[in-house]
């Protein structure tokens, strides 16, 4: 079961009224943020294919996503996210191990936001986008399914 990492990648202004409750509902209020569902969850696909000329969105892999957990996890009060944090609320040993349970799908971070902030913060791209923000990911462009090469998005913005 992949795990889809969802990046907002364009801002509030202009955006009409439908788009932005749908990026209300998926957590994307901001400009450069990022959460993370799996893609199984009822809806998605729907939800995605609204707003994709706001966002981008692919399959995140394991190493990204320990770097994205250990880097710009946050604990509710914005702490960082620590393996000894983890042990005492989840009973999980270190971050690798909860990256793992959250690609198998047996943890929902949508789930336990009350643990840890769904929500993560980026900064813009180190090196800027390859292309325009207003254009889809196929036709030279930023916005929407970029399968696998979101780990690179995601590794230049951590």
């Amino acid at each position: 079961m992949p795990l889809l990492a969802i990046i907002r990648i364009r801002g509030t202004v202009d955006t009409p009224k439908d788009v932005e409750d749908t990026l209300k509902m998926l957590r994307l209020t901001r400009k450069f943020t990022c959460v993370l569902y799996p893609s199984t969850l009822p809806g998605i696909s729907g939800m995605l294919k609204k707003v994709q000329g706001w966002v981008t969105w692919g399959e995140i892999d394991k190493d990204t996503l320990v770097e994205l957990l250990a880097k710009r996890g946050r604990t509710p009060g914005n702490r960082r996210l620590t393996s000894s944090y983890l042990k005492d609320k989840l009973n999980i040993d270190s971050i690798e191990s909860f990256a793992d349970k959250l690609i198998s799908g047996d943890l929902m971070l949508h789930k336990i936001d009350n643990v840890i902030k769904p929500v993560f913060r980026l900064h813009p791209p180190k090196g800027g986008f390859k292309g325009t923000i207003k254009r889809m990911y196929g036709y030279k462009g930023e916005l929407g399914y970029r399968g696998k090469e979101i780990n690179d998005l995601l590794r230049k913005m951590i």
